[in-house]
Parts: structure tokens; sequence; C-alpha cells
């Protein structure tokens, strides 16, 4: 996907080195916005393999308004896993278990599982649930009702609970646009941190996702994610992964396919969701700052 390959040329040409919060270092540069067309395939990385799967048990999990990753752990999803990991070691309960024994007892103990797998008010929360708001449900009401308002918006970056939340909300808020014939729906997305090599690839691919899914049970045609960043960059222990990628040439983008049978957002399932015809290079790993 040439979008995503000259972000990462251009936070390498242009960015700086910046200390930050996880004291890994990071090259970074301020303000960047890309446009991508869902009519030309969808935008899942092909330079890299990423794993589709967590992407959509993770959007999944938001939507139902969850903040604990026990229904993660129980898809052997661990996308989410470092930030409760790290509280439960600052505990006097921390007996040095792994990871992978932490992660076994989310998954097998529902007392374990509910005070040490909370995340706090993260983003399902704020979709579902802001201050007895549910977004996501007005949302899809005023996107059938109302489509050219200008006030189609989702806040996840809530200021009077962010120090409540394990990470704050790197995608901030989110605006969906109705083409003027009314018949295509696209979404930009403001993103407040951006981790190009880890982050950005689920965030494109679960925004486009999300898209996706909301046309269909609006009534719309999937058309533009755009995508906003504000603090973009590249951490210094990815630096070699990403000149990997740009050393690929990009392969074809895979077809979604949602089950049509759904018209109701919180109805889909995993098995709803395809994705056909994905032949990406080899996976690339690289840690999780913290």
């Amino acid at each position: 996907m040439k979008q995503y390959l000259d972000l990462c040329k251009y936070v390498l040409e242009c960015g700086t080195e910046r200390e930050d919060r996880t004291n890994t270092g990071t090259i970074s540069t301020f303000a960047y916005q890309y446009r991508i067309n869902l009519e030309n395939g969808f935008p899942l990385l092909t330079t890299k393999k990423v794993h589709f799967k967590s992407i959509v048990v993770e959007l999944l999990w938001f939507l139902s308004g969850s903040t604990n990753i026990k229904p993660l752990v129980d898809e052997n999803v661990r996308i989410w896993n470092d930030w409760p990991y790290a509280k439960f070691q600052g505990s006097v309960d921390y007996q040095n278990e792994t990871m992978a024994e932490f992660v076994e007892k989310i998954k097998n103990d529902n007392v374990f599982a509910k005070k040490f797998g909370d995340l706090g008010p993260v983003y399902g929360k704020q979709w579902r649930d802001f201050f007895g708001i549910d977004q996501i449900t007005e949302l899809i009401e005023n996107l059938k009702k109302n489509p050219f308002s200008r006030r189609h918006l989702i806040v996840a970056y809530n200021p009077a609970q962010v120090t409540n939340m394990a990470l704050p909300p790197c995608h901030a808020f989110f605006q969906f646009y109705v083409s003027s014939d009314g018949k295509k729906l696209s979404c930009q997305l403001y993103q407040r941190s951006a981790d190009v090599f880890l982050g950005v690839p689920f965030n494109i691919a679960s925004y486009a996702l999300l898209l996706s899914m909301v046309s269909q049970v609006c009534g719309y045609q999937p058309y533009e994610f755009i995508h906003t960043l504000g603090d973009v960059h590249i951490y210094k222990n990815h630096l070699e992964q990403v000149n990997e990628q740009l050393a690929r040439e990009p392969r074809d983008l895979p077809k979604l396919r949602l089950n049509p049978v759904i018209t109701d957002i919180f109805d889909f399932r995993y098995e709803d969701i395809e994705l056909i015809g994905y032949d990406p290079y080899p996976p690339i790993k690289g840690k999780v700052s913290v």
C-alpha cells in the first residue's frame, strides 16, 4: 500500500530524534494525512503479514463496550496484554509470573481477570457510554435519518477519565461524511499518536473495516478512509523493520466480504467478516513500547 510506505519514507526523511514516555526513543514528526479509496481493495498491508483476526476481534470488542482484555485473551488475541501485565507486575499479588502465566490466569480465573484484566474506561466505554451517551447507536441513527449532518462524530479521548485509562486513546476521534449523491460513505480519523510500524497498520485496517460495517447497516457504499496523524513516529527499535518493508514491492490488496444479511452494527460476529485474496510478505516482528 503506497500511502503507508510514503508515510514511512516521510518520517525517516523529515523526522527528528525525540524522547518519549517509554524511553525507547523515536524518529518523530508532526501532522501528516493520506487518503485511501476502499474501492481499490481492502487496505491491509501486504509488505508484511498483519494478523487480521486480531483486528476483527478488537473492533468487535470495542463495539461491545467491553474494557476488559478477557474476551480478547479468550480468542488468543494478545495486542492489549502488555499494559495490564505491567500493572500486575507492580502489584503485591505478583509472584514472578511470566506473561504466558498471566494470560492463563486471565483465561481461567474470572476473579483474577476482573481485578487485573480491566484497562479502565478505554475505547469501548467511550464509544458506548460517554457519560451515558451511546455514541455508536446515535451515529447509526443519525446517518440514516440526517445523512448530510456535520455532526457524525465519535469521540474516544475523554479528558475527564483519561487518567484512569491504561493507555489514553491514540485514535482520539473520527467523523463520517455522506457524499452529495447520498450513495457513498467516508470516514476521517484523527490519531493523536501514531506508532508507524506496529500501530498504524492495525488502525488503517480497523477503521476501514468499521467504515465498511457502518456503510452496510446504513445503506451506503464504503468510499474513502482519511487518516490524519498528530505525533507520527517510528520507534528507534523499529528502524530495521521499517526499512525491510520499504524494500518490498506492495502486492494487490485483498477484498473484504461482510455477511450481507447483517443490518445491525452490533450483530456482526467474527464469522460474518471474511478477507479474500490476502497474499502478504512474511510477518516482521517488533517489540511494543509500553
